[in-house]
């Protein structure tokens, strides 16, 4: 069994920040759980971008307002707490926050805690023997 909380990784490894948002990764590749989870923070006011080419990721929204655009189809979804979305088809898409929204996330493949976003906000595909 792993137990883990996000409130104990503040400020270690697994507690990665941008301008625009907070990561704090939980469960991680090397858990060997098959998938990694998340906690994070996206700052109001913020414009962020991104395209899990390599990857499924389900979001919760646990705190705070915005919007999710899908940049494929145009469409624009209202996020609130309870939202939770699915990007299954490696969706290129924008979070817009109106205020800080914090979520869940859960990726397939699990990420390792390593990768950083791209210039298209792709996650490159990592592996523990990487």
């Amino acid at each position: 069994m792993i137990v883990r909380s996000f409130h104990d990784l503040d400020d270690t490894e697994f507690d990665v920040r941008t301008p625009s948002w907070r990561s704090k990764r939980i469960i991680l590749a090397r858990d060997k759980a098959g998938f990694s989870v998340h906690e994070t923070t996206l700052y109001a006011g913020t414009e962020n971008e991104f395209w899990y080419a390599n990857h499924i990721e389900a979001v919760m929204v646990i705190e705070g307002e915005g919007t999710i655009t899908d940049l494929g189809t145009s469409e624009t979804h209202e996020l609130r707490p309870g939202t939770t979305y699915l990007l299954d088809e490696h969706d290129k898409h924008v979070v817009r926050p109106r205020t800080e929204i914090r979520t869940i996330c859960v990726f397939n493949p699990p990420v390792t805690g390593r990768e950083v976003h791209d210039e298209n906000g792709v996650y490159p595909l990592l592996t523990e023997d990487d």
